[in-house]
């Protein structure tokens, strides 16, 4: 089936359109491809941390700023399947592995597909981020059962430049392209907060929901503003325009699951309510997100079971 190609100015009219008018059309399209009750949940693990030689202004493990981040070479196997273990234990159906690269030599991608193959083997789902890909990784990552690729495109084309020197967008759109020609499920989202505009959060949009395939995971991320980054100071989106950003994405990519990404432990229970009332249905579940805080289990425990949420 075709998926829908939008135009901005459709989707800017429904992104301004009445707040509970937006919130009722993507709880509409929501119950009409998802049951409303059901939850994705991933765990992600940051299975080589720092040094990473691109300029993403956000990040604290780009080797341009001083966070003061400790850096970590690549995980062995068995730390990386002890940890998976623990997710699947903890009610985790995807295990996500991430890698501050550029993108990876080959000899080191060898290592990760062991990893892809032998988590596999636990009964989860696989998803990994390692930067820009060529064309035969991705077919290794394939060959390796790998379920999900992450890449995100991060801001609208107009924008990225204000946010990443060291590649273009194009670099990102390539890299999706080489995943989807292998045949692996694309997770592709961005990052609201980072001083774009309310037109480069709907152009954003755009490049996913107009995609040949749309990813079949989207995540959105609020920026977690990082001391010794560029971005560490700076005017938060506002709880309405992310809960906006939330329900224009479920009503432009209707068969995709829309993931609240990292910032969730900075916002309320109310805000989180809101982002799954307007189609949120998959999150990021355990105490760390690659080396970002996230809420710790049992609170999210506690807010399933508040809000009548279970888990696939």
């Amino acid at each position: 089936m075709t998926s829908k190609k939008w135009l901005f100015e459709e989707a800017f009219e429904l992104f301004n359109s009445p707040f509970h008018e937006l919130i009722y059309q993507a709880q509409t399209v929501h119950r009409e491809n998802f049951n409303p009750k059901k939850i994705q949940v991933s765990t992600l693990l940051s299975i080589k941390t720092g040094s990473c030689p691109e300029n993403c202004s956000y990040c604290p493990q780009s080797a341009h700023f001083d966070t003061g981040l400790k850096k970590e070479g690549l995980m062995g196997l068995d730390r990386v399947l002890d940890a998976a273990k623990k997710a699947k234990e903890a009610g985790s159906q995807r295990f996500c592995m991430g890698a501050a690269w550029r993108g990876p030599r080959d000899q080191d991608l060898e290592k990760v597909c062991e990893m892809v193959k032998e988590v596999k083997k636990l009964g989860l789902e696989t998803c990994v981020t390692l930067g820009l890909l060529k064309g035969h990784q991705a077919q290794m990552l394939k060959d390796a059962g790998l379920d999900f690729y992450n890449h995100n495109i991060d801001t609208s084309p107009d924008y990225y430049e204000e946010i990443i020197t060291t590649r273009c967008f194009e670099d990102r759109l390539n890299t999706i392209e080489h995943v989807q020609k292998a045949g692996i499920k694309v997770c592709c989202g961005g990052i609201l907060g980072m001083g774009e505009s309310s037109e480069d959060r709907i152009r954003m949009l755009l490049v996913l929901a107009n995609m040949d395939s749309p990813p079949e995971s989207v995540p959105i991320n609020k920026l977690i503003r990082i001391p010794g980054t560029p971005l560490e100071d700076g005017e938060d989106i506002s709880p309405i325009e992310f809960v906006r950003t939330i329900a224009l994405a479920r009503v432009m990519m209707p068969r995709s699951y829309i993931r609240l990404s990292a910032g969730r432990s900075e916002m309320s229970e109310e805000l989180q309510a809101l982002c799954f009332f307007s189609g949120a249905n998959s999150l990021f579940y355990g105490e760390q997100l690659l080396t970002a805080p996230n809420p710790v289990p049992y609170q999210d425990n506690q807010l399933f079971e508040r809000l009548g949420l279970e888990r696939l």
